[in-house]
Protein backbone atom coordinates (compact mmCIF):
# COMPACT_ATOMS: atom_id res chain seq x y z
CA UNK A 1 0.00 0.00 0.00
CA UNK A 2 1.32 3.18 -1.15
CA UNK A 3 2.12 5.36 1.98
CA UNK A 4 0.22 8.79 0.85
CA UNK A 5 -2.69 6.66 0.37
CA UNK A 6 -2.17 4.72 3.63
CA UNK A 7 -2.09 8.07 5.49
CA UNK A 8 -5.18 9.58 3.73
CA UNK A 9 -7.02 6.22 5.10
CA UNK A 10 -5.96 6.91 8.50
CA UNK A 11 -7.19 10.55 8.10
CA UNK A 12 -10.43 9.49 6.93
CA UNK A 13 -10.62 6.89 10.07
CA UNK A 14 -10.02 9.95 12.40
CA UNK A 15 -12.34 12.10 10.59
CA UNK A 16 -15.16 9.68 11.05
CA UNK A 17 -14.79 8.72 14.97
CA UNK A 18 -14.57 12.32 14.87
CA UNK A 19 -17.56 13.85 13.17
CA UNK A 20 -20.02 10.54 12.93
CA UNK A 21 -22.01 8.28 14.48
CA UNK A 22 -20.20 4.87 14.61
CA UNK A 23 -22.01 1.26 15.78
CA UNK A 24 -20.26 1.71 18.77
CA UNK A 25 -18.25 4.94 20.76
CA UNK A 26 -14.84 4.88 20.08
CA UNK A 27 -12.41 6.28 22.52
CA UNK A 28 -8.88 5.90 20.56
CA UNK A 29 -7.42 5.59 17.28
CA UNK A 30 -4.13 4.48 16.91
CA UNK A 31 -1.46 3.19 13.91
CA UNK A 32 1.38 0.59 14.65
CA UNK A 33 4.01 -1.32 12.87
CA UNK A 34 4.69 -0.15 8.91
CA UNK A 35 2.93 3.00 8.95
CA UNK A 36 4.35 4.34 12.47
CA UNK A 37 8.07 3.11 11.06
CA UNK A 38 7.68 5.31 8.46
CA UNK A 39 7.96 2.90 5.90
CA UNK A 40 7.11 3.23 2.22
CA UNK A 41 5.04 0.89 0.50
CA UNK A 42 3.78 -0.75 3.58
CA UNK A 43 2.56 -4.71 2.73
CA UNK A 44 -0.73 -3.86 5.61
CA UNK A 45 -1.74 -0.92 7.48
CA UNK A 46 -2.67 -1.56 10.67
CA UNK A 47 -4.83 0.19 12.79
CA UNK A 48 -6.44 -0.21 16.17
CA UNK A 49 -9.45 1.59 17.67
CA UNK A 50 -10.71 1.36 21.50
CA UNK A 51 -14.07 0.88 21.54
CA UNK A 52 -16.32 1.88 24.43
CA UNK A 53 -19.46 -0.90 25.60
CA UNK A 54 -22.84 0.44 25.27
CA UNK A 55 -24.59 1.59 28.27
CA UNK A 56 -28.28 1.57 27.31
CA UNK A 57 -29.56 -1.36 25.32
CA UNK A 58 -32.55 -0.82 23.11
CA UNK A 59 -34.74 -4.06 23.15
CA UNK A 60 -37.39 -2.83 20.77
CA UNK A 61 -34.70 -2.30 18.15
CA UNK A 62 -33.06 -5.83 18.81
CA UNK A 63 -36.34 -7.79 17.98
CA UNK A 64 -37.15 -5.35 15.05
CA UNK A 65 -33.35 -6.28 13.69
CA UNK A 66 -33.81 -10.01 14.83
CA UNK A 67 -36.81 -9.99 12.37
CA UNK A 68 -35.81 -8.00 9.27
CA UNK A 69 -32.06 -8.84 8.68
CA UNK A 70 -32.06 -12.03 11.08
CA UNK A 71 -28.89 -10.28 13.23
CA UNK A 72 -29.40 -10.63 17.05
CA UNK A 73 -28.20 -7.79 19.31
CA UNK A 74 -28.98 -4.43 17.42
CA UNK A 75 -29.34 -1.49 20.47
CA UNK A 76 -26.63 -4.02 22.81
CA UNK A 77 -23.94 -4.64 21.43
CA UNK A 78 -23.80 -1.98 18.10
CA UNK A 79 -26.22 1.15 18.42
CA UNK A 80 -29.30 1.21 17.12
CA UNK A 81 -29.25 4.51 15.73
CA UNK A 82 -26.59 4.04 13.57
CA UNK A 83 -27.95 0.29 12.55
CA UNK A 84 -31.18 1.79 11.44
CA UNK A 85 -28.70 4.36 9.27
CA UNK A 86 -26.63 1.97 7.90
CA UNK A 87 -28.16 -1.42 7.89
CA UNK A 88 -26.25 -2.14 4.94
CA UNK A 89 -23.15 -1.94 7.36
CA UNK A 90 -24.71 -4.54 9.87
CA UNK A 91 -22.49 -7.41 10.18
CA UNK A 92 -23.20 -10.34 12.65
CA UNK A 93 -20.60 -13.19 14.33
CA UNK A 94 -20.85 -16.76 13.87
CA UNK A 95 -23.72 -16.63 16.41
CA UNK A 96 -26.08 -14.06 15.00
CA UNK A 97 -24.79 -11.53 17.00
CA UNK A 98 -24.33 -8.18 15.81
CA UNK A 99 -20.66 -7.31 15.63
CA UNK A 100 -18.81 -4.21 17.04
CA UNK A 101 -15.44 -5.09 15.31
CA UNK A 102 -16.82 -5.97 12.35
CA UNK A 103 -19.46 -3.41 11.98
CA UNK A 104 -16.45 -0.87 12.78
CA UNK A 105 -14.61 -2.23 9.87
CA UNK A 106 -17.04 -2.22 7.41
CA UNK A 107 -18.15 1.49 8.34
CA UNK A 108 -14.71 3.13 8.68
CA UNK A 109 -12.89 1.19 5.97
CA UNK A 110 -13.16 -0.16 2.35
CA UNK A 111 -13.01 -3.85 1.79
CA UNK A 112 -10.13 -3.92 -0.90
CA UNK A 113 -7.63 -2.50 1.11
CA UNK A 114 -4.55 -4.09 2.71
CA UNK A 115 -5.80 -2.51 6.09
CA UNK A 116 -5.59 -4.42 9.37
CA UNK A 117 -8.05 -3.03 12.05
CA UNK A 118 -7.92 -4.14 15.80
CA UNK A 119 -10.76 -3.42 18.43
CA UNK A 120 -10.81 -3.62 21.37
CA UNK A 121 -12.35 -2.28 24.99
CA UNK A 122 -8.68 -1.64 26.66
CA UNK A 123 -6.26 1.40 25.54
CA UNK A 124 -3.36 0.24 22.83
CA UNK A 125 -1.07 0.53 25.46
CA UNK A 126 -2.92 -2.26 28.10
CA UNK A 127 -3.79 -4.16 25.55
CA UNK A 128 -0.40 -4.55 24.29
CA UNK A 129 1.17 -5.38 27.92
CA UNK A 130 -1.63 -8.06 28.25
CA UNK A 131 -0.85 -9.20 24.86
CA UNK A 132 2.20 -9.78 25.19
CA UNK A 133 1.52 -11.35 28.73
CA UNK A 134 -0.95 -13.97 27.19
CA UNK A 135 1.24 -14.82 24.58
CA UNK A 136 4.23 -15.83 26.69
CA UNK A 137 2.27 -18.04 28.71
CA UNK A 138 1.22 -19.53 25.91
CA UNK A 139 4.06 -19.66 23.62
CA UNK A 140 1.59 -18.19 20.83
CA UNK A 141 4.30 -15.34 20.03
CA UNK A 142 2.68 -14.45 16.56
CA UNK A 143 -0.29 -13.27 18.80
CA UNK A 144 1.54 -10.15 20.53
CA UNK A 145 1.11 -6.94 19.26
CA UNK A 146 3.43 -4.77 17.90
CA UNK A 147 3.91 -2.09 20.52
CA UNK A 148 5.55 0.49 18.28
CA UNK A 149 2.77 3.09 17.37
CA UNK A 150 1.49 6.27 17.39
CA UNK A 151 -1.99 7.72 18.93
CA UNK A 152 -3.87 9.74 16.97
CA UNK A 153 -6.96 10.37 18.24
CA UNK A 154 -8.10 10.19 22.22
CA UNK A 155 -11.19 10.75 24.51
CA UNK A 156 -12.31 12.89 22.08
CA UNK A 157 -9.26 14.95 21.26
CA UNK A 158 -7.61 14.71 17.94
CA UNK A 159 -3.78 14.80 18.19
CA UNK A 160 -2.69 18.83 16.86
CA UNK A 161 0.44 16.95 15.30
CA UNK A 162 0.57 13.20 14.69
CA UNK A 163 -0.33 12.96 11.56
CA UNK A 164 1.71 15.79 10.34
CA UNK A 165 5.08 13.91 12.02
CA UNK A 166 3.76 10.57 10.42
CA UNK A 167 4.09 12.13 7.38
CA UNK A 168 7.17 13.21 7.80
CA UNK A 169 8.46 10.42 9.28
CA UNK A 170 9.01 12.15 11.89
CA UNK A 171 8.97 9.03 14.86
CA UNK A 172 11.95 7.45 15.88
CA UNK A 173 11.10 3.72 17.59
CA UNK A 174 13.59 1.00 18.36
CA UNK A 175 13.47 -2.26 16.28
CA UNK A 176 10.92 -4.69 17.17
CA UNK A 177 12.90 -6.79 19.64
CA UNK A 178 14.31 -3.85 21.18
CA UNK A 179 10.80 -3.06 22.03
CA UNK A 180 9.57 -5.98 22.93
CA UNK A 181 12.83 -6.06 25.67
CA UNK A 182 11.47 -3.04 27.18
CA UNK A 183 8.82 -4.42 27.81
CA UNK A 184 10.37 -7.41 29.64
CA UNK A 185 11.16 -10.22 26.83
CA UNK A 186 14.08 -11.73 27.78
CA UNK A 187 16.79 -11.07 24.57
CA UNK A 188 16.36 -14.40 23.00
CA UNK A 189 12.70 -14.74 23.30
CA UNK A 190 12.51 -11.55 21.70
CA UNK A 191 14.24 -12.48 18.64
CA UNK A 192 11.89 -15.54 18.77
CA UNK A 193 8.66 -13.68 19.37
CA UNK A 194 9.73 -11.40 16.22
CA UNK A 195 10.31 -14.39 14.11
CA UNK A 196 6.89 -15.29 15.17
CA UNK A 197 5.60 -12.56 14.23
CA UNK A 198 6.82 -11.94 11.13
CA UNK A 199 6.51 -15.22 9.79
CA UNK A 200 3.06 -14.84 10.76
CA UNK A 201 2.36 -11.29 9.10
CA UNK A 202 3.58 -12.25 5.86
CA UNK A 203 0.67 -15.26 5.62
CA UNK A 204 -1.44 -12.19 5.86
CA UNK A 205 -3.10 -10.42 2.94
CA UNK A 206 -5.59 -8.53 1.84
CA UNK A 207 -8.47 -7.03 4.88
CA UNK A 208 -8.58 -8.46 7.99
CA UNK A 209 -10.24 -7.56 11.41
CA UNK A 210 -9.88 -8.75 15.19
CA UNK A 211 -11.95 -8.31 17.78
CA UNK A 212 -10.84 -8.60 21.23
CA UNK A 213 -11.99 -8.22 24.80
CA UNK A 214 -9.66 -7.29 27.67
Amino acid sequence: MDRDAALDRVAAVVDAVESETLPVPVREVWVYGDVALGLDPLDRLDVYVTKDILLRGDPDAAESFERSHGVKGVGKSVRAEWAREHPDLLRANANGYAAPEKCLAAHLLPDDEPVHLEVCNASFEDNVTQRLKGAVEREAYEQILDPRGVCLYADGQRSPDAMSKLRNGEFAFPTLSGALEMLGLEGDDAETAVEAMRAYRAEQTGPSVRGDVV
